[in-house]
């Protein structure tokens, strides 16, 4: 039986591929191509392990994704649309509630780019239907005065700051947004680990909606995100990144020893 491999570059990812097994280590963000995510079913089908789990890099990759996996976490009525059925049946559940502002997240847009408001659902509907707004997507609830929070959690290491725009529903710091820092209390940070623990998060980016009357909900989760606003540099950002992934790698030559790392 051959040692375990450690794969540490996508170049060798690729090479190693179909002979990877349970006794094997990906160690980093995969950079799969859109529409390859099927491999990480393939890989943890045959128990490959992954650091980052193959899950939370699954789960970075799209927000649908997220709104199914973290719905408990999300603002309530919080519903992934994939077909006119699902937007139609969305439409008179929510007619039904009294819900009529909604936000809309395209699945694979970051920086706030993928987000629109609409002022209800029948407009929503009508730009769907013909053709203009790709499915999967997102809809909430608009949160009229709610503002977001990004939590930025590496290992011991966490800082939180605002991102409000008064001018613009997008609080994202590329729309105008000021940030400034959040003293994040330990409900909140409590639940941002449970967030990370429940998609497998070692560490993250995860932005907060806040209300206006002190609930929170999360908005998204990522493993790698924008520095703008956090009091970490790029460089030092990166070394605690680098120390997390070389503790890993410690622990598992610790217990095998044995292990060839492929680049």
């Amino acid at each position: 039986m051959r040692p375990p491999w450690i794969i540490v570059t996508n170049r060798a990812f690729r090479n190693y591929f179909p002979h990877l097994g349970p006794q094997d280590l990906i160690l980093g963000i995969l950079a799969l191509k859109h529409g390859e995510e099927y491999l990480y079913t393939d890989l943890y089908a045959r128990g490959v392990k992954a650091y980052p789990s193959l899950l939370a890099q699954y789960l970075s990759r799209a927000k649908c994704f997220q709104a199914e996996i973290f719905k408990e976490f999300m603002i309530p009525e919080t519903t992934v649309v994939r077909d006119r059925h699902d937007l139609i049946r969305l439409l008179n559940h929510f007619q039904a509630q009294g819900i009529k502002e909604v936000v809309t997240k395209q699945n694979r847009f970051n920086c706030g780019l993928g987000i629109h408001r609409w002022d209800n659902l029948e407009t929503l509907y009508n730009v769907a239907c013909f053709g203009n707004l790709s499915y999967p997507f997102v809809v909430q609830p608009f949160l009229p005065g709610a503002f977001d929070v990004r939590v930025v959690i590496l290992g011991d290491y966490v800082e939180a700051y605002t991102r409000k725009n008064p001018h613009n529903f997008r609080n994202n710091l590329f729309f105008g947004a000021k940030a400034e820092a959040y003293p994040l209390n330990d409900e909140e940070l409590s639940f941002c680990r449970r967030v990370m623990a429940r998609g497998q998060f070692p560490y993250a980016h995860l932005d907060l909606l806040v209300t206006e009357d002190g609930r929170f909900f999360l908005s998204e989760i990522n493993l790698r995100g924008g520095l703008k606003g956090a009091r970490l540099d790029q460089e030092k950002y990166q070394a605690k990144i680098d120390a997390l992934h070389r503790a890993f790698l410690e622990k598992f030559l610790k217990e095998h020893p044995e292990a060839v790392v492929k680049e």
